[in-house]
């Protein structure tokens, strides 16, 4: 009981750090309404082939179940170096639209590549991901811009099973993580994205959660016509339910619940 009170307390007091600093960094308006993220994944568990993958379907909204705007279409394939370490080479399209105006097609097409390395580390109650990922992003916009940019990923994700000792069937767990998004090119902290949610593993494939996502954009410091205008942070919440199939494959590891975006 005692070490189940500590592990509370710490997964506590990280959250409301975390969620202190982000919220001092962000500017939200009265005016500024709650998204939703619905998130639909495929997983397939590396297992004893080691050889694993995933593929998902991703819908955004402006409001709450209502003005749609986004969506992504991902997969990608991984390989498990031991139980602790992954790596993967994955790919996406997302597609960015004016909610107003969707028969008009999308504003923006971007075509993803990325490289990923994940380390996990199992703390008693407490479990960690670490994940870098290097993205690579071919855009093609409404009005003919085709850019090309690179960008850095880094996410610590915590679990925190409540009445077992894993995640495993029939398991109610916490889930928080922060991820920073970098630009090699500058300015160099470009994003910053915070979650917490709550979830339940039905079974060895169902897995539901549902939680809350800050998204903040950070726009860089300007110097035009003699005015200076320093660096401004804008964010907003979103409504986040997931919903992940992991297909069964012989294994004797636990396996974290990640969200793979």
């Amino acid at each position: 009981m005692n070490r189940l009170r500590v592990t509370f307390f710490f997964t506590i007091s990280l959250f409301i750090c975390t969620l202190s600093r982000s919220l001092a960094q962000t500017s939200l308006t009265p005016a500024t309404p709650w998204g939703t993220w619905l998130i639909g994944t495929l997983v397939l568990p590396g297992g004893e082939k080691k050889w694993g993958g995933f593929a998902e379907v991703q819908a955004r909204s402006n409001g709450v179940f209502n003005q749609y705007f986004y969506n992504e279409l991902k997969g990608g394939i991984s390989y498990d170096l031991d139980k602790n370490f992954s790596v993967m080479v994955a790919g996406g399209r997302y597609a960015t639209y004016d909610y107003q105006a969707l028969s008009d097609g999308p504003l923006t097409i971007e075509k993803r590549l990325w490289e990923q390395f994940t380390i996990n580390q199992y703390l008693s109650r407490l479990k960690f991901e670490h994940r870098y990922r290097i993205e690579q992003r071919w855009f093609s916009n409404r009005d003919g811009t085709t850019p090309f940019r690179n960008r850095i990923r880094y996410r610590i994700n915590m679990f925190v099973p409540l009445n077992n000792h894993t995640v495993t069937a029939k398991t109610a767990f916490l889930s928080m993580y922060d991820e920073i998004f970098l630009n090699p090119i500058g300015p160099t902290f470009e994003r910053n994205r915070i979650y917490a949610g709550i979830g339940y593993q039905f079974d060895q494939q169902w897995i539901l959660q549902v939680g809350w996502v800050n998204q903040t954009n950070y726009n860089p410091a300007t110097f035009e016509s003699g005015v200076y205008t320093p660096q401004s942070a804008t964010g907003k919440n979103n409504l986040v339910v997931g919903l992940i199939y992991r297909i069964k494959r012989k294994s004797t590891s636990e396996k974290l619940p990640t969200q793979p975006d």
